[in-house]
């Protein structure tokens, strides 16, 4: 099995990729054929907008190519091979790396789908309205009612309630319990207080009940 963690540019002849940054946030970086200097920004856990590195040249590498490289790796694996030399011919396809099965990969399609649903009238990802949504299905839920009565913890009964709100919202009921929790961990790495803390605080009350 192959996964493509890479992905084309076309504001610049570029590839870009995703990568966990030593802090553990999350970051950018893009390289050039053209170039040795490459790319590196991070993302803002506030607004999803790159950072630039101060050593980032702005004419090689555009806000514009960064807007981008996070739209379209959205969703995708961090890539764990560095030190890339980019040519003209890598630079024409994405290019991708073997992995195991064992891997968590989620359509990037999906992703956006659960962030185009939970973006606010300013165009940001609101972690308001996810938190509002889930506590409103968790206390619509017969299910729920039932898990909570039963004793059930509330890791399990969280990850009951994002999975059915996260297959409804990208309509694919093929969704895994691991890419249901991979899509919450890519949403958490933008939250400065975490995705779902006024989702657990609920729970935590419903569980004292």
């Amino acid at each position: 099995m192959y996964r493509t963690d890479a992905v084309k540019l076309s504001v610049i002849p570029s590839l870009a990729y995703r990568q966990r940054l030593t802090s553990g946030g999350s970051g950018i970086t893009i390289l050039r054929p053209d170039a040795k200097q490459p790319g590196i920004a991070s993302i803002s856990k506030t607004s999803g907008e790159a950072i630039p590195a101060a050593n980032t040249p702005g004419k090689l590498y555009p806000a514009e190519a960064f807007a981008e490289a996070i739209a379209l790796t959205a969703g995708m694996p961090y890539r764990k091979q560095k030190n890339i030399r980019v040519t003209e011919a890598m630079a024409a396809e994405p290019i991708g790396e073997e992995t195991e099965e064992k891997d968590v990969v989620i359509d990037s399609s999906d992703y956006q789908k659960i962030v185009e649903h939970y973006t606010d009238k300013n165009g940001k990802l609101s972690y308001d309205l996810i938190n509002r949504d889930m506590i409103k299905f968790a206390h619509s839920s017969s299910i729920v009612r039932k898990m909570i009565a039963e004793g059930e913890g509330a890791a399990k009964i969280r990850g009951y309630i994002t999975g059915m709100k996260f297959r409804n919202i990208t309509e694919n009921r093929d969704l895994t319990d691991d890419q249901v929790q991979k899509i919450s961990e890519l949403l958490d790495e933008v939250s400065p207080k975490g995705v779902y803390k006024e989702l657990n605080s609920e729970l935590r009350k419903l569980l004292k009940k």
